[in-house]
This record gives C-alpha cells, sequence and structure tokens, in this order.
C-alpha cells in the first residue's frame, strides 16, 4: 500500500474527501516526523514507537579496493511493532 492508497482508505473509512484525508494524512506523518527529529518517542498505542536511533562511527572497507575508510555516526528512525500488531 502507498500513501495515496492509504489516503483512500481513509477517506472511505472516515466519510471524508480524498483532499481532506490527505491532509490529515500528511499532518501526522509530519508530526512524526518533527518529533523523532527533536529526539522524542512517539508511542501510537496498539500500533507501535518511533524512536531516533544513533548508529556510533565505525571503519569499514570500500569493497572495490579494499581500502579501509571511516563511517562517521548517523541517526536513523526505528519502529518497534505493538504486540497486537505483531500478532497480525
Amino acid at each position: 500500500m502507498n500513501k495515496g492508497e492509504l489516503t483512500k482508505e481513509v477517506a472511505a473509512a472516515c466519510g471524508i474527501s480524498q483532499s481532506e484525508a490527505g491532509k490529515a494524512v500528511d499532518a501526522v506523518f509530519d508530526t512524526i516526523a518533527r518529533s523523532v527529529k527533536k529526539r522524542q518517542q512517539v508511542a501510537i498505542a496498539g500500533f507501535g514507537t518511533f524512536v531516533a536511533k544513533t548508529r556510533n562511527a565505525r571503519e569499514g572497507r570500500n569493497p572495490a579496493t579494499k581500502e579501509v575508510i571511516k563511517i562517521p555516526e548517523k541517526t536513523s528512525v526505528a519502529f518497534k511493532p505493538a504486540s497486537v500488531l505483531k500478532d497480525i
């Protein structure tokens, strides 16, 4: 399912236009993204938790040249599904 299909499903479930549903879906995604960027945990009961995780800097190898390279620290988003979602 992509964002457009999700918007159609939300519109049908709520009895609203696709335009309004699109704004609602965008608002939810934007709110989650802003919160995680601020390092806040976003927990949605019955669905799961979004959290920012930092991977430490490390050394790696260029597979073509076998040269050692430094991989910088990186922050990414992790999702932990709720047990209800896992059971589905």
